[in-house]
């Protein structure tokens, strides 16, 4: 019997950004904070610039996904955001759910690095997945240790000397027990212990300097992955 039910995630955040900046960013800015979306089949059912936004994916058998943003204005150029995910979940409810809500906490953090540091700058997105055998239940530590970062609390300053990839300076900006975040001068890092919810560890790479290659990017990290878990 399939296990099929609602979800619904309900995030309150501010942002440093304004409306019209976080609009933006969520529409077609998606690639320098999370990933490409333009390929979705997603219908506006809701479009009121820059205050209330609803995206919404329909299926067969009753199935959506929702994504709702209704932005307001706050002092200093920045925004209140109300963030709504909803739609259904089939097979393993508990651990889509709450893999789906951890994700959230992570894209929307991120989504705030991008507005502070990098708001409008071109992007390279890249991202890497790591082998399968990084699905162990140490996947995750793995990687950590392999970085260097762990017992990294956010906040402190790490520089990194990885295998294939080259010296980070970098920032620790995010670090739990399922996600961890570095931001260099003109990079955001985003690494995922999706181990933790049954799938490989992978990783995104929004790259803000100029000229640079996502090919190059993913055969550096690929090679640095694939020694880490060898």
């Amino acid at each position: 019997m399939t296990d099929k039910r609602n979800f619904e995630i309900i995030v309150d955040a501010e942002l440093p950004g304004t409306p019209e900046r976080v609009w933006e960013a969520v529409t077609a800015g998606t690639p320098a904070w999370m990933f490409p979306t333009d390929e979705w089949p997603a219908v506006r059912t809701v479009d009121e610039y820059p205050a209330h936004l609803v995206s919404r994916m329909d299926g067969p058998e009753g199935w959506f996904n929702q994504l709702e943003h209704v932005l307001e204005p706050l002092d200093g150029g920045r925004a209140r955001l109300h963030y709504v995910h909803s739609g259904i979940f089939s097979e393993d409810w508990d651990q889509q759910y709450d893999g789906a809500s951890k994700h959230t906490e992570f894209y929307l953090h991120t989504l705030g690095q991008y507005l502070k540091y990098f708001d409008g700058r071109p992007v390279v997105f890249t991202d890497v997945q790591a082998p399968p055998s990084s699905a162990a239940p140490d996947g995750f530590d793995r990687l950590r240790k392999a970085l260097g970062v762990e017992g990294t609390a956010p906040g402190r300053t790490v520089e990194l000397e990885l295998d294939g990839v080259g010296t980070l300076s970098a920032e620790v900006d995010f670090a739990n027990g399922n996600f961890l975040g570095l931001r260099t001068a003109d990079t955001l890092y985003r690494f995922f212990g999706r181990n933790a919810f049954g799938a490989p560890v992978g990783m995104t790479v929004h790259d803000f300097s100029a000229g640079k290659d996502s090919a190059a990017t993913a055969k550096a990290w690929g090679g640095f992955l694939e020694k880490v878990y060898a």
